[in-house]
């Protein structure tokens, strides 16, 4: 049986996440006091005790769902279960961040400075109430791609995230995103539901934020990763360090291939997909993409038990 890591992003998060984890192993707690260091405050009290609007701020969030990720996966190496086992190893959004740190492609202290300069350069990407993002459910991806670009005659508006299960993403101008939403319902999906965010991610009016990420990836120490990441904005695989600065850029403007990129996994052989951190999106997202892939949460001190039972 041939197993992916993935890693979570942003909207996994919720206060107390990963303090069982923090209480149980020496090798998590370090991975939490390591990024209190890196960002010269205590985000673990923040993610420990909240209050959920602070640790919601994408600023925060960001590097916090990476810190569980990566006390998870710590745990776990301090039990014997080594990176390598895994064939590959993949992040939805952020979670490529944390990919890459579990790879040993970026250190966790260096994965927190740029995750903390990245959800910050997003927030202020786009003036507060100006951009919005939606979720399409129950059309195709290229369906949601000819209503967006029927309604960007008036402004920004982007396919953002393609979640897989008939869920697609967008992202741009508040407007321009309602009149999508509106076009997709006459169009015959099942819902489009506009999503409580702060800023339109993934989209063009991300450019300041991308222009602030090339600058700071430019100067970051990026190893060749342990093995293999599946990059967000290919969907494909890469253990080049160039190639992984590159993306890491493009990744701000461009969609979240998710759909694509498990697809890509299941015909590079996985059958078993993990999720290392807070929550369980990825894991119900993956039964419903491809039936090819198992999927299961590792993110307690529970999970990691009996992940390891079963034979990890």
């Amino acid at each position: 049986m041939t197993t992916a890591l993935v890693f979570p992003g942003q909207g996994s998060q919720q206060v107390g996440m990963g303090r069982a984890l923090f209480e149980a192993y020496p090798a998590a707690r370090a991975v939490f006091e390591e990024v209190d260091e890196a960002l010269g405050e205590k985000l673990s009290a923040i993610i420990f005790d909240g209050p959920a609007e602070s640790l919601t701020l994408t600023a925060n969030a960001q590097p916090a769902l990476m810190a569980v990720s990566l006390a998870a996966m710590r745990a776990l190496e301090g039990e014997g279960y080594a990176i390598d086992k895994a064939a590959f190893v993949a992040g939805h959004s952020l979670g490529e961040y944390s990919a890459l740190a579990a790879a040993g492609a970026l250190s966790v202290t260096e994965t927190a400075k740029l995750l903390r300069i990245r959800g910050s350069a997003m927030q202020e990407a786009v003036p507060a109430g100006q951009g919005a993002m939606a979720a399409i459910l129950g059309l195709e991806s290229d369906a949601v791609g000819a209503l967006c670009a029927e309604a960007a005659a008036d402004g920004v508006c982007e396919p953002a995230n393609d979640n897989g299960g008939g869920q697609i993403v967008i992202s741009g101008e508040k407007g321009t995103v309602e009149k999508a939403m509106a076009l997709a319902l006459e169009r015959g999906a099942k819902r489009a539901i506009a999503l409580p965010v702060s800023a339109p991610f993934h989209c063009s009016l991300m450019q300041p934020a991308a222009d602030r990420m090339r600058e700071a990836l430019s100067e970051a120490r990026i190893e060749a990763p342990t093995i293999p990441v599946v990059s967000n904005v290919t969907a494909t695989s890469t253990s080049d360090p160039e190639a992984i600065r590159t993306r890491l850029v493009d990744q701000v403007t461009g969609q979240v291939r998710w759909q694509e990129s498990m697809v890509f996994l299941a015909n590079e052989g996985v059958t078993k997909l993990v999720e290392i951190g807070a929550g369980k999106v990825l894991s119900g997202l993956a039964r419903r993409i491809d039936k090819r892939l198992s999927a299961r949460a590792v993110g307690t001190p529970e999970d990691i038990a009996a992940f390891l039972q079963d034979g990890a």
